[in-house]
């Protein structure tokens, strides 16, 4: 029997079917279906999303470090009695606070609801956040302080199928998410697609043929891009005027400051021709609403958030966007690609060292007052706001920061940046605790591992890049041993438990998801009308195969559904989420990337995704058909500039930065501007990107800057390579990691 649910992976949660074999086990195929995202299609990586539930490596059995330093196979209650030990050591040394939880935006709405109650009741802890922090706070905070709330698209993708331009500000998601580029057909068709990135990626290459225009700018200066695009659009009186009356604040500031950037300054700050900076802004222009064009979209994603100043320059994006009165209007819009299967629902109900369930600030009384009742606790028992991911893993094993931590659904020995500092900084741990089904590089340095399901054996929901609220099924049983793995919802309880939690939790995830539904009634992700058995029962009502309900979903409001626009597909149509209910526009300064290129680092560095992985890694490098496309790390250069550097093709190539050196294999290519390198992030081992990416932060969001840092790039020889701290770091963490299970 085939059972319906959706795609394991990126934020796109393409529809699919799984079937088991006759006894519900062995062998699973996996057949697309018709979803409003992927419309029948599936990437490389979802085709072969099945693999992973049958990797030879799979944990069966709970691990703990033995003695001699090895993982060694241990029963639940022997873990269980490590952890709590572990907790008490670190609350006898540093108070509640003495343990961290680091979560994950792959986790399901239940687990990251459940995880961030069982860090601040469970555990007592205001320290916890999650890897989106490195995926989606850039556009969280810029959309938070000008459309007044964060859903990564507030409109249904199909939107896009009718528009006459569509901008992508440094997303490629022809390699991210394939099934997504049917949606700009029509855009392309029209000559109306817009790729702004340094790198002639796939996406890109869209653009050929007349189909629109590639901008490629010098790295970390999309703000001045941006802005002299809406300088010619402000001269073009492209301008929708009226809307700016009825529906923006802070126009005439950002006004001024868009007339400082004529187009010749913006081709000296960024390298970007004249001519093709007037093309994209006739484009828009041409596109928009006021004019009376079909519509126009500008898309934002990590190339444009991943960097010091990654909130100014989604507020760029979004003023540009206003200034064309794209935003709640049917048809146009503003949006940020997400990224992870569930970054959307994994930071509004709780993993955000700063929020509390339903998106509330945990700062706020109310808020505070409101959970406190629903979890049955006092609300001095709620902890105030934690550190974000950066600075909250930089502190452990220190005098102070917590010497325990819990780590679900992460890899960020491979994912952090810096990652170098990261590994060195878990090895200084007391007790480290990692949940996973396959032993990542995380779980490999840890003192506890807890096996836990997989996406396939486990029942949720997910929330998808358009905020749209989806079920997932168990289609295939979990391994049925006394030992063998555990749902993290159980694992909580139990946990909760042994040690004293004053709150219950759920192991249902029905259950945990209506205790969601109602700790999130009344915030800005209402999911108040949602449940379990309402998902299932308006899917069955859908003709075809069901396709979930938008948030917000108020209860009040959903007395007679339509199961084909359940909640609120499109937002901001009549206000938007602030309290005078207009748009603010937000008055940025362009700003260069935060290490630039000097004498000893002549080049930028920047990293990506490829189409065959997936984040880390962890579970598409363990997939045969997609390592056997990729599988090893490898250093994108033009060829003019490998010449120079005496590097020719397959050369084992070294990347230093300030934070530290990674290895790949050289790969000549024109797609990519003369002073930038580009890696892969998936690898592991010496071809980690991140072992040489910049930890600087954004201000307002604490995002990484990821996408660009200055490095010095030579032909790699292993014998006379250079060891510095972070190296060394690394060394001792693929030590520890590299030792055997053992029985």
């Amino acid at each position: 029997m085939a059972t319906s649910t959706h795609c394991p992976y990126c934020a796109l949660q393409c529809g699919m079917r799984l079937t088991a074999g006759n006894d519900g086990a062995g062998a699973v195929s996996v057949t697309p279906r018709e979803f409003p995202t992927n419309r029948g299609g599936l990437c490389h990586k979802g085709w072969t999303s099945a693999a992973v539930l049958s990797t030879p490596d799979r944990l069966l059995r709970p691990l703990v470090r033995d003695a001699d330093g090895s993982l060694v196979k241990t029963t639940w209650d022997e873990a269980y009695t490590r952890i709590v030990r572990g907790v008490k050591r670190a609350r006898a040394r540093s108070g509640p606070d003495g343990v961290a939880v680091f979560g994950g935006g792959g986790l399901t709405n239940e687990k990251a609801y459940t995880l961030g109650k069982f860090a601040r009741v469970g555990l007592g802890t205001a320290m916890i956040d999650y890897n989106g922090r490195f995926c989606m706070s850039s556009a969280a905070a810029a959309g938070g302080r000008t459309l007044g709330l964060d859903r990564g698209m507030p409109f249904p993708l199909g939107d896009l199928d009718g528009a006459d331009a569509v901008m992508l500000v440094g997303s490629n998601p022809a390699e991210t998410m394939p099934p997504f580029v049917q949606h700009l057909r029509s855009a392309r068709e029209r000559g109306g697609l817009i790729v702004i990135d340094p790198r002639r990626t796939p996406s890109a290459a869209l653009t050929d043929d007349g189909a629109g225009v590639h901008l490629q700018p010098l790295p970390g200066t999309d703000i001045t891009v941006l802005m002299g695009l809406l300088h010619l659009v402000i001269v073009g009186g492209g301008a929708d005027e009226r809307y700016l009356a009825d529906r923006v604040t802070g126009w005439d500031a950002v006004k001024r400051s868009a007339m400082m950037w004529w187009p010749e300054a913006v081709e000296r700050e960024t390298g970007i021709p004249v001519a093709e900076l007037r093309c994209a802004a006739k484009i828009l222009m041409k596109s928009a609403p006021v004019v009376g064009g079909h519509g126009a979209y500008v898309l934002t994603g990590r190339g444009a958030e991943q960097h010091a100043h990654g909130t100014d320059t989604v507020s760029a994006a979004l003023n540009l966007a206003l200034a064309l009165g794209l935003p709640g209007r049917v048809g146009s819009g503003y949006g940020c690609l997400t990224g992870q299967g569930n970054g959307q629902g994994g930071r509004e109900h709780g993993q955000k060292c700063d929020q509390l369930p339903g998106y509330r600030k945990i700062t706020d009384p109310a808020a505070r007052a409101h959970i406190a009742e629903v979890w049955g606790v006092e609300e001095s028992d709620i902890p105030g706001p934690g550190l974000p991911a950066v600075q909250l893993l930089d502190a452990l094993g220190t005098p102070e920061g917590a010497s325990m931590l819990f780590v679900h659904g992460a890899n960020p020995v491979v994912s952090g940046p810096r990652s170098g500092r990261i590994a060195e900084r878990f090895a200084a741990l007391d007790t480290l605790v990692v949940t996973d089904f396959v032993l990542s590089e995380t779980a490999a340095m840890a003192d506890v591992v807890l096996p836990s399901l997989q996406w396939a054996e486990e029942e949720g929901t997910m929330t998808n890049l358009e905020g749209r609220v989806l079920r997932r099924r168990r289609a295939v049983p979990a391994p049925d041993a006394a030992d063998g793995p555990r749902d993290e919802l159980r694992i909580w309880h139990e946990l909760a438990e042994l040690l004293d939690a004053p709150a219950g939790f759920a192991t249902d995830p029905a259950d945990a998801f209506d205790e969601l539904a109602r700790a999130s009634a009344g915030g800005i992700a209402d999911y108040s009308g949602l449940s379990h058995a309402a998902l299932d029962a308006w899917e069955l009502a859908d003709d075809e195969g069901g396709t979930g309900a938008f948030w917000p979903a108020v209860r009040d409001a959903m007395t007679r559904p339509d199961p084909r626009t359940v909640g609120t597909p499109r937002l901001f149509l009549d206000r938007f989420a602030t309290p005078d209910g207009r748009a603010r526009m937000i008055d940025v300064r362009s700003a260069g990337v935060a290490d630039d290129l000097r004498p000893d680092a002549p080049l930028y560095l920047l990293t990506g995704r490829l189409l065959q992985h997936y984040q880390s890694g962890a579970q598409t490098r363990r997939v045969a058909e997609l390592n056997g496309i990729e599988p090893e790390a490898f250093v994108q250069i033009h060829p003019l500039t490998a010449a120079r550097l005496g590097i020719g093709e397959g050369d084992d190539v070294e990347v230093r930065t300030r934070s530290g050196a990674a290895v790949g294999i050289a790969r000549l290519s024109n797609d990519i501007r003369r002073d930038c390198v580009f890696m892969p992030f998936h690898f592991a081992g010496r071809g980690a990107a991140n072992l040489a990416t910049n930890p600087a932060l954004d201000p307002v969001s604490s995002m990484p800057e990821f996408k660009v840092c200055a490095a010095a790039v030579a032909r790699f020889d292993e014998q006379d390579a250079p060891t510095g701290d972070d190296d060394a770091a690394h060394g001792e963490h693929a030590a520890r990691a590299g030792q055997a299970v053992r029985a």
